[in-house]
């Protein structure tokens, strides 16, 4: 069967590189790609954001399967178009999309349920938000873009004149556009942070192992948040007994909601969480793999990865066996384009790749780069993903570390601590 992967990033190139290794998976294609996802497949040149585009393009090459990756395009209704024409597909319609597409959305959702997460308040008038601002008595504080926002709509505020700023920066100045036109100020929450996966068909749950990434772009967790700088997986603190209460304070009760409000959702439901003392608290939830836990997570995965998406695209995940993981861990380290996470520059271009040609071990997965002639190119500030995988993390780290440090890109930066923060299990 033909398998139509949408996106060209990271977690595009880590999910067509576990396809490819199926054997019911007859050709892998990438729309559009980027050029390690050409090297185990063919790339469309059909950009993520072009539904009609890509509806065409699936219907056209007979796709038996179409794993959508962004959020963007599953927000704009691309499931539900694929849908309409036949055509099976791993990701949930406009309705669903939603959980990622309106933080208020969200929020609501969770409290109409009673699904735990931070205190909040919604504001659609800056001056209103500056106002409730002022009466705050406790620091930080957490301001949030509504809308999508690429990983750039959160902001930390750890006082009044950062909180004042970061609502002028998304309601006066509108940086973020229609993301920053409603905000979300909420409290900020202590303890580990988590990222969770499951995959659903709106019935039957199947929970993928849990990862921790590193947003912040500086050693130590130091400076703005970015889309991701690192994972780790499975997350070194997260025992079975907090897993279970993950499953059951958290995921079950977000699918019987979806259910009750006849929201359809086929695809993956992904959650940021804050664990303490007090149990898991939900930040946000997206509806599609995370990256770049999925490049993490998938190293580990040891059972074929089409059979679970396909019975999450056909409504029948129940009858899948749980999946089989590899003992061990698994380390991501993401290299950048120097300015990153602000403006960055492209087109430099990136030596050693061919270098790693015919090492198993050197597990590369492309986020931001380009064919540009005979070379590759950088095109974008996320560039490369480096992952390895050992016995234990110390030896995960090494592998990630040695193989970024075979790459080399001018401005190439990563940070230099990814799995080193203190853990205790719960």
């Amino acid at each position: 069967m033909k398998v139509l992967v949408v996106g060209g990033g990271g977690r595009e190139h880590a999910l067509c590189w576990k396809l490819a290794r199926s054997p019911r998976v007859s050709e892998v294609l990438c729309a559009p790609g980027n050029p390690g996802t050409a090297a185990l497949g063919r790339n469309l040149p059909v950009a993520a954001n072009d539904i009609d585009g890509l509806v065409r393009a699936a219907a056209q090459e007979q796709v038996g399967l179409v794993v959508v990756g962004p959020e963007d395009p599953l927000c704009a209704g691309l499931a539900d178009r694929l849908r309409a024409k036949g055509i099976a597909v791993f990701g949930p319609g406009a309705s669903g999309a939603r959980l990622e597409g309106s933080k208020m959305f969200t929020k609501e959702l969770l409290e109409r349920h009673r699904i735990p997460t931070a205190a909040w308040r919604r504001f659609d008038r800056s001056g209103l938000a500056k106002s409730y601002l002022e009466t705050v008595k406790t620091w930080p504080q957490v301001v949030k873009a509504d809308g999508l926002a690429g990983g750039k709509g959160v902001f930390i505020c750890k006082d009044l004149a950062e909180a004042r700023a970061a609502v002028d920066l998304l309601m006066e100045e509108k940086r973020l556009g229609e993301a920053g036109v409603r905000i979300v100020i909420e409290e900020f929450l202590e303890g580990q942070e988590v990222s969770v996966m499951a995959l659903t068909d709106g019935h039957t749950l199947l929970m993928l192992e849990p990862a921790v990434d590193h947003k912040q772009v500086g050693d130590g967790d130091t400076g703005p948040n970015t889309g991701g700088m690192g994972v780790v997986a499975p997350a070194p603190f997260v025992g079975k007994r907090l897993a279970l209460a993950i499953e059951q304070r958290v995921f079950l009760p977000l699918l019987h909601a979806l259910n009750l409000e006849e929201i359809p959702f086929r695809g993956v439901l992904f959650a940021g969480l804050m664990v303490s003392d007090a149990g898991p608290k939900v930040l946000e939830f997206n509806v599609r793999f995370g990256d770049p836990e999925t490049q993490a997570v998938l190293r580990r995965l040891e059972s074929d990865l089409f059979p679970y998406l396909l019975a999450t695209a056909e409504g029948k995940l129940e009858e899948q066996e749980p999946p089989r993981w590899s003992p061990g861990v698994s380390v991501c380290v993401v290299g950048c384009a120097a300015g990153y996470p602000g403006e960055v520059r492209r087109g430099d271009p990136i030596t050693g790749l061919e270098r790693l040609d015919g090492d198993p071990r050197a597990v590369l997965f492309h986020a931001g780069t380009r064919q540009e002639g005979r070379h590759v190119v950088t095109s974008g500030g996320r560039v490369l993903c480096a992952t390895g995988t050992g016995e234990d993390l110390e030896q995960a780290r090494e592998q990630a570390y040695g193989l970024m440090k075979r790459v080399h890109f001018e401005g190439l930066f990563f940070r230099r601590d990814i799995g080193q923060r203190p853990a205790r299990v719960v």
